[in-house]
């Protein structure tokens, strides 16, 4: 069975019997108000059973290493698939909510599989892929979210145990998880990568808690606020090297820069195509709206800056493939910073071709504007994937 195939039989039915999270009230229906804004249990609940779907059709794990029961894909593959995706537009395939798919993306089980000890693999690997536990990640702080080197959340240790305290901010995930991926200064100084260690930390062990949760731009919001006062941490819940936790969270952004960068094209397309065929319907002043020119230019424009990044991406993602991700940093970045800015003017240019029926919740330019306005800052803002661009053309590394 095609992936389209099983979309249409297994997700587009079950879709249709929840419309009240995929029309105009989907911010309102997913959103549960009441408890500080968070996703509601039953909307969780139905992307779940959208996952175990996937899972027993042989979709979701297709990026998984064969290990995890998955199929190895390249970078390119998944490339491909997540423009397909999204391309389709917002839907429970993908219903521009975080990272749920019917195609995992999981960088976590990837940072897990590769730097876990056999215990801690055995203990949450198989639970975070079939989707029984979920796991948080805690790297952003209140004072610190690009400068991750400069965290000020540190780790000292008490007998063969850690102490861990701090505040973590926008730490996704953490209200529905069973353990938190915290990473603390256990040693080295400011501004240095060495030094900091990532530890798994139970949601509820004493002193690790949530006073609130950030509401955002496109709800429901799963990002909260987290303080940790005197966590105590064994020492097999280290996760990787001690003082190389750093390295954790890199693989873990690289994965998913490249696939957030596919997806953001992917939903620009979709505005574009939209907007093309309501142009072509459209009759203003007498004559079909695509016979304006100020119309044509505007989709024009779209629709090459897509072909070019789409052919970017394509390229940058067969390199990842060839020469591994650090080769290609700097395209990464390029690719990144374009696509997500692409998603935005595509959903802004739809809205206004549109015209007021546009700038309504019945259509779903809003809610892409606003799900893909957050990835120009949480996959590493604008400004940072310049700089790394401007590293690798001025050799910065190499001059310290």
């Amino acid at each position: 069975m095609s992936l389209d195939a099983f979309i249409a039989s297994e997700i587009t039915p079950l879709e249709n019997e929840h419309p009240e999270y995929f029309d105009h009230r989907r911010e309102f229906a997913r959103t549960d108000w009441e408890r500080d804004g968070f996703p509601k249990q039953a909307w969780r609940e139905l992307l779940h059973e959208a996952r175990k779907r996937a899972d027993a059709a042989g979709f979701f794990r297709y990026p998984l290493p064969a290990a995890l029961g998955g199929q190895d894909a390249s970078n390119l593959a998944m490339a491909v698939v997540r423009e397909h995706l999204l391309k389709k537009g917002s839907g429970l395939h993908f219903p521009h909510a975080d990272e749920a798919s019917v195609v995992a993306n999981l960088p976590l089980a990837l940072v897990f599989h590769a730097f876990g000890t056999p215990e801690q693999r055995k203990k949450y690997l198989e639970p975070l892929v079939s989707g029984d536990i979920e796991i948080a990640f805690g790297l952003t702080e209140p004072g610190h979210g690009s400068d991750a080197t400069y965290l000020e959340t540190t780790a000292h240790r008490d007998g063969t145990d850690w102490i861990i305290n701090g505040a973590k901010r926008f730490n996704s995930l953490v209200d529905c998880s069973a353990i938190d991926i915290v990473f603390a200064r256990t040693s080295g100084t400011d501004g240095k990568a060495e030094g900091i260690t990532a530890f798994i930390v139970p949601t509820d062990a004493p002193g690790f808690s949530v006073p609130f949760n950030h509401w955002t731009f496109n709800m429901p919001s799963d990002h909260s606020e987290v303080h940790l006062d005197n966590v105590r941490i064994p020492a097999e819940n280290v996760l990787g090297e001690v003082g190389r936790g750093l390295d954790c969270a890199q693989l873990f952004v690289h994965e998913n820069r490249i696939r957030q960068a596919a997806s953001s094209l992917g939903a620009a397309q979709y505005c574009i195509d939209r907007s093309i065929e309501y142009a072509q319907e459209r009759v203003v002043f007498g004559k079909p709206l695509y016979e304006h020119q100020g119309i044509q230019w505007q989709l024009v424009e779209l629709q090459t800056d897509a072909e070019l990044i789409r052919n970017t991406i394509h390229k940058t993602a067969s390199m990842m493939d060839e020469l591994g991700k650090s080769e290609v940093s700097d395209k990464v970045a390029m690719v990144n910073m374009r696509s997500n800015q692409l998603a935005c003017r595509a959903a802004d240019r739809a809205i206004q071709i549109h015209g007021g029926v546009g700038y309504t919740r019945h259509k779903q330019f809003e809610h892409i504007y606003r799900h893909h306005r957050r990835y120009r800052i949480t996959e590493g803002t604008d400004e940072l994937q310049l700089r790394r661009i401007a590293s690798r053309m001025f050799d910065f590394g190499s001059r310290r």
